[in-house]
């Protein structure tokens, strides 16, 4: 999925004077001022909130009895796993709820990472038939999986209503100058889709589509140094999305309503229109647990996590505008740059072309961790 500009627009009507002209650049100031005040520190990181935000959590069960993936979630083990919350925007709460609700569960054996959804739809439709089509050009479910939670080396996959999949595996993010690897393949990847109503058919009215994912944890393995299958207790990150288009029916056919960009529905939402920006994905923590008994932890490294990405957001639109990163935090004129699980203030070591930012994080039993971030995204502990 790709990232496209900002709905929103100001329209200022002012008649055509000198004195006009400099009130009209007054009123830009203080709006983006006041844009920059509520949702980040400065314009060029308007999307990065000051506040830390959690993403969302989810406990991942070990299965209880076989999978068949044929895209029905009817197993006794599906049964016994929860759902996560409902999807939302892309952006957050500053957008409308989603039009139709979209909901996923998760289970894992020694095998296999299974990942079921939930997609209610009036309409279900696909067109999209060869394995590695950009396939968000039809409405689809997409899966996001960073094992060892670095923001690097992370894989996506995309399917549709035709069970029709794209697999591929980024290096690093677009903004970074990471490039998709489309010969990336999940080798004994398992899909199935199953439609409530008749696909690609105008004259009903569908309930949704359900799918099935089995990823092998071989696969997987290539992506990180984490142990797989995961231990008990071990959270990685993982997002889900569904892309959703605007459709009207014309002689019987269904067509896109022209200049309406799609939508972006997520488990754990972005704050932006893009999907590649792993620090906000979800934690999964795997449990070997009894099903519905165990309790999600957050990361306690979390807040120091978000002063980091907050640095970098605001580093990379410093490098934008001269060229160079800063010497100094402080040029940076970020505000609240501090949290109480920091054992101290970061540290930045910068020279023009590149950074490294550390923090140094308390965590629970008195024991401390160093986190890094850099100028190309990657954060990591030591």
């Amino acid at each position: 999925m790709a990232a496209r500009p900002s709905r929103d627009a100001v329209h200022l009507f002012v008649e055509d004077t000198v004195l006009s002209r400099i009130i009209l650049l007054i009123m830009m100031a203080v709006f983006i001022g006041g844009m920059a005040s509520t949702f980040g520190d400065e314009p060029g990181t308007s999307t990065v909130p000051v506040a830390y935000r959690p993403p969302r959590g989810y406990v991942a069960y070990r299965a209880t009895s076989p999978i068949t993936v044929d895209g029905r979630l009817d197993e006794p083990a599906w049964n016994a796993a929860p759902w996560t919350a409902d999807f939302v925007d892309i952006e957050g709460e500053r957008r409308p709820r989603p039009r139709f609700r979209t909901r996923a569960k998760i289970l894992w054996d020694d095998t296999y990472l299974y990942i079921g959804a939930e997609l209610q739809e009036p309409h279900v439709w696909a067109t999209l038939t060869k394995h590695d089509s950009v396939i968000f050009q039809d409405p689809d479910f997409e899966v996001f999986i960073d094992p060892d939670g670095d923001s690097h080396n992370y894989a996506e996959l995309e399917m549709n209503a035709l069970n029709t999949t794209w697999d591929l595996r980024l290096p690093k993010p677009y903004k970074d100058g990471g490039k998709a690897d489309d010969a990336w393949e999940i080798v004994g990847l398992k899909t199935g889709v199953h439609v409530d109503g008749i696909l690609n058919n105008p004259r009903d009215t569908d309930r949704g589509w359900t799918v099935e994912i089995a990823i092998p944890w071989a696969a997987v393995a290539k992506l990180s140094h984490q142990p797989v299958p995961p231990h008990d207790g071990d959270q990685w990150r993982i997002n889900f999305s569904r892309v959703e288009w605007q459709i009207r029916i014309v002689d019987g056919k269904y067509q896109k309503v022209p200049h309406r960009p799609e939508d972006n529905w997520v488990w754990s939402p972005q704050g932006v229109i893009d999907m590649h920006r792993p620090e906000t994905w979800g934690y999964v923590q795997f449990s070997t647990a009894r099903p519905g008994t165990a309790t999600f932890h957050p990361d306690p490294a979390g807040p120091a996590k978000h002063l980091l990405s907050r640095v970098y957001y605001a580093e990379a639109a410093f490098f934008k505008n001269f060229g160079k990163y800063t010497r100094t935090l402080e040029q940076l004129e970020l505000r609240a740059l501090h949290d109480a699980t920091l054992a101290g203030p970061l540290e930045l070591q910068a020279a023009d072309k590149h950074f490294e930012v550390t923090a140094n994080v308390r965590l629970p039993g008195g024991r401390r961790q160093r986190w890094h971030i850099r100028q190309d995204a990657r954060i990591w502990s030591d």
